[in-house]
């Protein structure tokens, strides 16, 4: 099967960061379904795992975390879903990934495909959807229902892949979103995602956030490095408020600063049910079924932003370029294999 793969950590302007290769065609077992992958999208996590380092691959390593599809083949201790079905994902980081012609992934983490989106804007959703949802839903406990209508959220970093979707979901809830972005494009972009405010994270957040008849925040879902802004999420978080981070910290945070406050810290990474087996696995399933209902219904839609074409190393070597850039909006999505 056709792949793009790695053997070497490599800055991703060497032209061998990524490489087309041929591997063999897995076999499904199990719980685990067999995809013929369609298009997939990058995050953060693919540039992360790709950074240069001395490490070198005995095999060819397959990366990616996103994906739409058709179930090709089904293990034998599948019940959710059959040859044929469109499906969409965001996977396993210890298993091999997305980038492949096909792909095993078990079937609790899978959703069914949005009926309404291609296979680009579906693969676009997965692994940001998941986050924000647990985040928003499962660890800060919203109620996606309406049952906390009113209260406020700030998303840091709201213009990326995860800020796009997650103001969706507060929205969705009827939380109050304040998103931050610092230029015209990525300030238009969180309004149209749904952003009743946005700040400027270049400015100081406080007297903004005044400004808008705000003095705390009942909870923060920070989207990027956490230690530049963490005096002021300190800050702006209510008493007996949340805060959620996403990326690994290179310096100690003070939660002293948190302590007469009660506000709780929440990490948020989307692999953990899939790594550890957890109980509550299928979870993941259901969300995914969720947000396509919601998708279908109108009220939720894609972050895709631009789609390359053919799925290749050169084009995974542009989005990741893209991606590092920091300047990107919304999703970035590669699709079919031409």
């Amino acid at each position: 099967m056709k792949a793009v793969a790695l053997t070497r950590y490599l800055p991703v302007d060497d032209p061998e960061s990524l490489l087309d290769v041929e591997l063999p065609e897995p076999r499904a077992v199990g719980h685990d379904l067999l995809v013929r992958v369609e298009a997939v999208s990058v995050n953060p996590v693919d540039t992360k795992v790709r950074a240069p380092k001395a490490q070198v691959e005995a095999k060819p390593k397959v990366l990616g975390y996103d994906a739409a599809g058709i179930v090709e083949a089904i293990g034998d201790a599948v019940t959710l879903f059959k040859p044929g079905d469109a499906v969409y994902y965001a996977g396993d980081i210890t298993r091999s990934g997305s980038n492949a012609t096909l792909q095993l992934v078990d079937e609790r983490i899978v959703g069914r495909k949005p009926d309404s989106l291609d296979f680009a804007a579906a693969a676009a959703l997965p692994l940001t959807s998941l986050t924000a949802w647990e985040l928003l839903f499962d660890r800060f406990a919203f109620d996606e229902y309406g049952g906390d209508a009113g209260k406020t959220l700030l998303v840091v970093a709201g213009a990326g892949g995860l800020g796009s979707i997650a103001i969706q979901f507060g929205r969705l809830a009827g939380l109050q979103v304040i998103a931050t972005a610092s230029r015209a494009e990525t300030v238009e972009w969180c309004k149209r995602m749904g952003a009743n405010h946005v700040l400027d994270h270049r400015q100081p957040l406080r007297p903004q956030l005044e400004r808008i008849g705000l003095s705390n925040v009942d909870a923060i879902a920070c989207f990027t490095a956490a230690e530049p802004y963490w005096t002021q999420i300190a800050d702006l978080v209510a008493a007996q408020g949340r805060i959620g981070l996403v990326v690994g910290l290179r310096n100690a945070l003070d939660l002293e600063l948190l302590k007469n406050k009660s506000a709780s810290v929440h990490w948020e990474f989307m692999f953990t049910r899939a790594m550890f087996g957890t109980a509550d696995m299928v979870r993941q399933h259901e969300i995914l079924d969720r947000v396509a209902e919601l998708i279908d219904q109108g009220r939720l839609r894609t972050t895709v932003t631009e789609t390359l074409r053919p799925i290749n190393a050169a084009n995974l070597r542009e989005a990741h370029r893209r991606l590092e850039s920091g300047t990107s909006i919304g999703k970035l999505a590669l699709a079919g294999w031409h």
